[in-house]
């Protein structure tokens, strides 16, 4: 691991790194869709807005650059005095720290392949948040040694949350804190996720949901993080992401300025020598120690170089490397000529675990950009149907042409379902982004249909691309009706009534079972038909049915053929009430199942006595 060591520099070298990350927009409220806030009776509610980590202090340092050699119109020093900064050791990440940022990862993942989350984006929040759990102040099963807590949260500077736990997490009872390696108030981690449950999560399997814990807070954060269908490697949406754990633009910044700086290379160190930063953002300009942060030099930590609005995405543009110890006695590593071009360190440069020759990192080249997308087109199997319950067989899929009908990689689609499905992608999303291949082909993930049947339509849109979107046709069916292959009456008594009267009360019960096991929920029509034994009809004498729908002078109109019969879980079904009318003589009542199955009983009406 390479030693820890100190330079002072310029506030502009150190900031500049960063300096294109200035917001495009801010969304107003990032709260995933469906997540709400319930308080215990007498506490104020938790407004629905409410970030992540309550909008509390948060560290503002700055990932070191290669050399720290000032950029041009930068080297003027900055009223606040010089920096401190650390060099290379601040790749480090302490090891159990690092364990559950990757485990989270590992297991989203799973769950959620669609949301792509990286486990260094979890790592720079992290950063951001506790300097990675006070420098990996944490025992074996990944709990903080002493308790990470953040300022008061009571309207001075920061949100105004009155105490929802009753000091369970915080020990505060007057107003909730930021609790933990990854800062959740209290309201979120138990109370505020989807349908009030809270994003409090189990990452290390013990049982519990413990917000101190490394290994849950980082699997509550990237499940937060993955909330309403994001895809983490679309720009919006990782922006959205991170707002919605603390809504500042600066913060925003820095989240994204370590990402990155992760992304280029980390390695691991072991627990409690992580690098501690110094300088936070709150209030008041005041570190607390109290509050678990270490106390240093404070302000906004805002760059002051490069503002036109250009930043790094993830994954393309990535900060320079940590800065290398060695070099020349004024902190600058490696010549430089005036005006700022610098040449890299010295071989003798001490390595990294990663680079253990302490050789230059070559500057990686963006990736070459994909073609202008002008169309999206349905590929693959267009009929898309399943039935109730169960998974589409087939994945909707689409491609991504340019003018010239050749397939356009790189290019995010998301895939939308309506409000009048109950159909779900996996995790009960609603929708899921997919970036094209090479062969600008984009597969949504497998798609699992509700108890609700019909049609509906899928529609697939080229994210931040003015493209026409395209609507997937897809049908629910109703699942196959249970079978049964017998059909028996459970009384061997005769059935009898005299004309105009009715036969007793639940006459008839039926028993239905499939290769000898009960047939529980088989739909049967009862039908009382002629006599005729080539051709069998619905009967328009002798007894019948009244409708337990009809109403009014309905009521009592006859009724020979009844559907909606459904055995219950015992495999038997009572018939409804059988009446007769004047006609006296031997009937016939056909039952059915919609596979064929059939029960015929016979229904003997006696002609009324003789007056004397």
């Amino acid at each position: 691991m390479a030693a820890t060591f100190r330079r002072r520099l310029r506030r502009g070298a150190a900031s500049t790194a960063v300096a294109a990350l200035v917001l495009a927009a801010l969304t107003a409220s990032q709260s995933p869709a469906g997540a709400k806030n319930t308080t215990a009776k007498g506490q104020e509610p938790t407004p629905a807005d409410t970030p992540i980590d309550g909008g509390a202090a948060y560290y503002t340092d700055l990932p070191p650059l290669n050399s720290p050699v000032p950029p041009r119109g930068s080297n003027d020093p900055r009223p606040d005095g010089d920096d401190i900064v650390t060099g290379p050791a601040q790749a480090g990440i302490p090891a159990t720290v690092l364990a559950a940022y990757k485990k989270a990862e590992s297991e989203i993942r799973a769950t959620d392949p669609g949301c792509r989350l990286p486990w260094q984006l979890l790592a720079g929040i992290g950063k951001v948040e506790s300097g990675q759990a006070r420098g990996g102040a944490v025992d074996a099963e990944g709990t903080t040694l002493r308790p990470i807590l953040g300022p008061q949260l009571n309207g001075h500077g920061f949100a105004r949350i009155t105490d929802t736990d009753r000091g369970l997490y915080d020990g505060d009872r007057t107003h909730d804190r930021a609790v933990g390696p990854m800062q959740f108030i209290p309201s979120t981690w138990s109370q505020g996720g989807p349908a009030g449950a809270g994003w409090g999560a189990d990452g290390n399997g013990d049982g519990k949901k413990d917000p101190n814990n490394v290994f849950d807070a980082a699997l509550a954060a990237g499940t937060y993080l993955c909330a309403g269908g994001r895809d983490l490697s679309v720009q919006q949406d990782l922006d959205s992401a991170v707002l919605g754990y603390n809504h500042s633009e600066e913060y925003l910044r820095t989240v994204l300025s370590w990402f990155a700086f992760y992304r280029t290379g980390s390695y691991e160190v072991p627990d409690g020598k992580g690098v501690l930063p110094a300088r936070r953002h709150d209030a008041h300009g005041t570190g607390d120690p109290a509050h678990g942060r270490t106390e240093g030099r404070t302000g906004h930590g805002r760059s002051t170089g490069d503002t036109t609005g250009n930043r790094p995405h993830p994954g393309k543009t990535q900060p320079n490397g940590p800065a290398k110890p060695g070099g020349s006695g004024d902190g600058h590593t490696g010549g430089h000529t005036p005006g700022g071009d610098h040449t890299p360190g010295t071989p003798e440069t001490p390595g990294t675990p990663e680079n253990p020759g302490g050789k230059p990192t070559p500057t990686p080249k963006p990736p070459t950009q994909p073609t202008t997308p002008t169309a999206l087109q349905q590929v693959g199997d267009r009929d898309l149907t399943t039935t109730a319950g169960t998974d589409f067989t087939s994945k909707p899929q689409v491609r991504a042409e340019n003018a010239a009908g050749k397939p356009v990689a790189g290019v995010a689609v998301r895939f939308t379902l309506p409000e009048t499905t109950d159909a779900r992608f996996p995790a009960g999303a609603t929708t899921a982004t997919v970036t094209t291949g090479k062969d600008g082909l984009a597969t949504a993930p497998t798609l699992h249909a509700g108890d609700k049947t019909g049609d509906f339509t899928l529609r697939a849109t080229a994210v931040g691309r003015t493209v026409p979107a395209v609507d997937l046709k897809a049908t629910v069916k109703a699942k196959p009706a249970p079978k049964a292959d017998l059909l028996t009456r459970t009384s061997d008594k005769e059935l009898t009534a005299t004309a105009g009267h009715a036969f007793a009360e639940d006459a008839v019960e039926i028993k239905a079972t499939y290769q000898g096991k009960i047939a529980a929920g088989v739909p049967i029509t009862a039908t009382m038909i002629t006599d005729d034994p080539d051709h069998p009809v619905q009967n328009d004498k002798g007894p019948y049915f009244k409708d337990p729908q009809a109403t009014g002078d309905n009521k009592d109109k006859p009724v020979r053929t009844l559907t909606g019969l459904t055995t219950d879980a015992d495999g038997l079904l009572k018939l409804p009430k059988i009446y007769t009318d004047t006609h006296p003589g031997t009937f016939l009542l056909r039952l059915t199942t919609p596979n064929g199955t059939t029960l015929t009983l016979k229904l003997k009406v006696a002609a009324p006595p003789k007056t004397p």
